[in-house]
């Protein structure tokens, strides 16, 4: 067969499919960077709101009034920074609150620490079982001078999902904050994420704060001291990303009274509702996730009135993959816990029962999040190649490619304009014109990298293959001596 009998064919299949999807495509692409807009303008309107707080004193709302909080720290061979993050959570402004450590059969030194460093010692204290854990609790050790707020429970290692499980059953305050043992919270931040619990006392049953990445930012004894741009391009281009969908996005939905994701990095509950629904899901893998969503199930068909929030002012800082393995790793598991727990709770969809998360979230969580990379990955190969067979002229490909990545970059540039108007987080100029350039090449390389990975994690979770969680490898924050 010759060339001309191997392209023919070819063309009149690759003509076929872009009359049936040309405009599709497109409307897709300006439909998904539309709603994006939309959120950030939600967003920016809520943001005015906590400008107008901002100017109140933070102790105005930390009396009496304000409920306890338990922190929860899942700990795993943090031998080198626990000692640091417990003392920096046991110094949080906060009128009552506990820190819970629990040592997830850790095989270094972080309980050793723990003992050295607070001079633990063990009580005979039965946890009750509120929230069933499948292993073994080996002791429970609190400060011998009974006056710190810390207690520390060993036990065998099964996972991080049931640490804090076996933490939410040891708290003894109202509120539980779940906090990464390797993160950094901000001195005031459990005062401002637990201000909606102070205004809607009856309603509110969980809020999420932001999360942004402290790579390249200067901490000094679990604090904060500046916030610098990360030196390399790959942790640049994921604080944009934080920006957009861990600040802005999550915002906008909650302005909009549908937030169905809180991040278990940050997030605080009511800890009776946790016990109600059984706590973290040890066999999911987007295990924050599927908990707000079987709170949403559970409490709408029991028809109680209820408030899930984000705020945006409290932040927690974490350091973000610096490697492309360790940020593979993470982008598959996170595809694969979305797609598990959207179709587990499939159900939901487009069931007036639900509200906002039955009828416009979830459908969007379907079509914007699961299926962007599928569709995504379907148009940057079928316009080059019909381009490339004289199906398509280029100024069909230019349009396709300012829909795509023009209003991408727009919007990253929204999000941008509506954080540095709001809160001013970039104390150096430098800084934000690092962050503007990132934003423009987020779409250049990164983006077709983390669609790929996405589609490996959806794709491993069809073929049911086990999920091994990959080690997140740190280079430690930059401590000031």
């Amino acid at each position: 067969m010759t060339t001309r009998g191997l392209v023919d064919p070819l063309r009149s299949a690759v003509l076929s499919l872009m009359e049936l999807t040309s405009v599709p495509i497109l409307v897709y692409f300006v439909v998904i960077n539309l709603s994006y807009l939309l959120l950030i303008v939600l967003a920016a309107l809520d943001f005015r709101v906590q400008l107008r707080r901002r100017q109140a004193s933070v102790e105005s709302f930390g009396g009496a009034m304000t409920p306890g909080v338990s922190l929860l720290v899942p700990a795993y061979n943090e031998e080198m920074g626990i000692v640091t993050s417990v003392q920096a959570l046991l110094s949080l402004r906060y009128p009552r609150h506990e820190v819970v450590v629990v040592d997830d059969g850790s095989t270094d030194g972080t309980f050793e620490r723990l003992r050295a460093a607070f001079d633990l010692v063990p009580i005979p204290r039965q946890i009750p079982a509120e929230v069933p854990v499948r292993a073994r609790v080996l002791g429970v050790h609190v400060p011998r001078d009974g006056r710190t707020r810390l207690i520390v429970v060993r036990k065998e290692n099964s996972g991080k999902h049931e640490a804090v499980n076996l933490a939410i059953s040891a708290a003894t305050e109202p509120l539980v904050a779940m906090i990464d043992a390797d993160s950094v919270l901000e001195p005031d931040a459990l005062l401002r994420v637990t201000r909606p619990f102070v205004d809607d006392p009856t309603r509110m049953i969980a809020t999420g704060g932001a999360i942004r990445p402290v790579n390249g930012s200067r901490v000094v004894a679990g604090r904060v001291v500046h916030v610098r741009l990360p030196s390399a391009w790959l942790a640049r281009i994921q604080v944009v990303e934080y920006l957009r969908a861990f600040l802005l996005g999550r915002t906008g939905w909650s302005r909009f009274g549908a937030l169905i994701l809180i991040s278990g990095a940050f997030g605080v509950f009511r800890r009776d509702v946790l016990v109600e629904v059984g706590g973290l899901n040890p066999d999911s893998i987007g295990e924050d996730f599927e908990l707000v969503l079987r709170i949403h199930r559970r409490l709408r068909d029991e028809g109680r009135d209820y408030r899930v929030g984000f705020v945006p002012e409290p932040v927690l800082w974490t350091e973000v993959p610096s490697t492309l393995s360790v940020l593979r790793n993470q982008r598959r598991r996170w595809h694969r816990g979305l797609w598990e727990t959207l179709w587990a709770y499939r159900a939901m969809v487009l069931r007036p029962r639900y509200g906002k998360v039955g009828m416009v979230a979830l459908p969007y969580y379907w079509a914007f999040e699961l299926f962007a990379p599928l569709l995504e990955l379907f148009g940057i190969v079928i316009v080059p190649l019909a381009l490339l067979l004289g199906v398509v002229d280029i100024p069909y490909a230019l349009l396709f490619l300012s829909v795509a990545y023009g209003l991408a970059i727009f919007v990253n540039l929204a999000a941008m304009a509506a954080e540095e108007w709001s809160f001013h987080r970039h104390e150096r100029w430098r800084d934000l014109g690092l962050t503007l350039v990132a934003a423009v090449f987020e779409n250049v390389g990164y983006r077709q990298l983390t669609l790929w990975w996405r589609l490996e994690g959806w794709w491993a979770s069809l073929r049911r293959k086990q999920q091994v969680w990959g080690v997140m490898t740190r280079a430690g924050f930059e401590e000031a001596s």
